[in-house]
């Protein structure tokens, strides 16, 4: 499969963790999906740039210290579902605890991550939207890309 679109995306967490950061330490684990879930967001590292510029030759460009990234994913809000109510769990606990998470692309490839939800915030808007949640959620680890099946 070439081109896709964002269309059948899901993201989903687990309150466990794998005994290793690779594929099969993932696929061990149960994952709850996260339901009615709008868009997800950006997925990938970046690099801090560090520059030295000497007074002979050209700037030195090189990369510094890798930051994971983190989504901000758009989610209806509904207290029935599963993997919302682990999202806010997960929100509201003080004690720095990892999360495992689990994107699945429309050609079933994955993206494995953990990391750590820094709020479940709620956006109530007029008469004629949907009560909306934007969690945020910063990614600490490497991601672990699978390629899809399809």
């Amino acid at each position: 499969m070439g081109l896709m679109t964002s269309a059948g995306s899901a993201l989903a967490l687990s309150a466990n963790l794998p005994a290793s950061l690779d594929e099969a330490g993932y696929k061990a684990l149960s994952f709850l999906e996260v339901n009615n879930i709008e868009k997800i967001g950006t997925i990938g590292s970046q690099f801090a740039k560090v520059e030295f510029q000497p007074l002979k030759g050209p700037k030195q460009k090189l990369k510094g210290s890798a930051d994971y990234g983190s989504v901000q994913p758009s989610v209806a809000h509904d207290d029935a579902d599963a993997g919302q109510s682990l999202l806010r769990t997960a929100s509201d606990d003080e004690t720095n605890k990892l999360y495992a998470f689990q994107v699945t692309y429309q050609n079933g490839a994955k993206r494995y991550f953990l990391g750590r939800v820094f709020g479940y915030p709620e956006t109530t808007d007029g008469a004629d939207t949907v009560l909306m949640a934007a969690p945020t959620i910063e990614i600490c680890t490497k991601v672990v890309k699978v390629a899809g099946s399809n």
